[in-house]
């Protein structure tokens, strides 16, 4: 936490108190606006060497800023019950986090979410509005896939190991939902799972394999 002091060429100056840091142009979220007197909340991303001295950077776009507001905001987090396993971000518009409990006990999912949606509006708030989905995160990569491209309904998934490739079918009814605005809900569930999705309606795909 720390408070914005002033622009400088690199980015804005964030006061830290006893020192300073440096929000550089491509760790903001594009959408936000700043200006001096302003409380703000970043992740320390690195500590380079300087002619005046360490100097810190912290970015607001990166993955880990996202993974350390669920940290913060979700005790079981924090606790390791719960484990992030991945994070894929439009920073300031969508978000995709994959979590797995080690607890059979505790729904990792709904223990994020929270009560009413409690937990995860709270870090959507601290992000200025940027969509967050939860996803269960599975071994195996077809179910994985599937929950990924949540809230689309999957009818079948067919992986290719060897290309990392995933052919995911979905009803005719849920391709624009699959694939999303401007291909947003693919992109992010390709980033967050690492197999290049290839997405076809039931109609489509039935066409193909007569």
């Amino acid at each position: 936490s720390g408070t914005v002091q002033r622009r400088d060429k690199g980015g804005w100056v964030i006061s830290l108190g006893r020192t300073e840091a440096i929000l550089p142009r491509e760790e903001q979220i594009a959408k936000e606006h700043y200006k001096r007197g302003d409380q703000i909340q970043a992740i320390i991303i690195d500590v380079r060497k300087d002619v005046r001295g360490p100097q810190v950077v912290v970015s607001r776009s990166h993955r880990d800023y996202l993974a350390a507001l669920f940290r913060r905001e979700v005790p079981e987090v924090d606790e390791g019950v719960i484990q992030i396993l991945g994070v894929a971000r439009d920073p300031g518009s969508r978000a995709k986090v994959a979590v797995v409990s080690r607890d059979r006990d505790v729904d990792p999912v709904g223990a994020c979410v929270g009560p009413k949606g409690s937990r995860v509006r709270a870090v959507v708030g601290e992000l200025r509005g940027e969509r967050v989905d939860v996803i269960l995160w599975d071994a195996d990569p077809a179910v994985y896939v599937a929950n990924a491209l949540s809230p689309a309904k999957v009818t079948r998934v067919l992986i290719d190991e060897e290309k990392a490739y995933a052919g995911v079918i979905v009803p005719d009814d849920q391709l624009s939902l699959a694939i999303g605005k401007e291909g947003q809900n693919a992109r992010l569930a390709a980033r967050l799972t690492g197999w290049h999705i290839d997405i076809k309606s039931e109609t489509l795909a039935a066409d193909i394999l007569k």
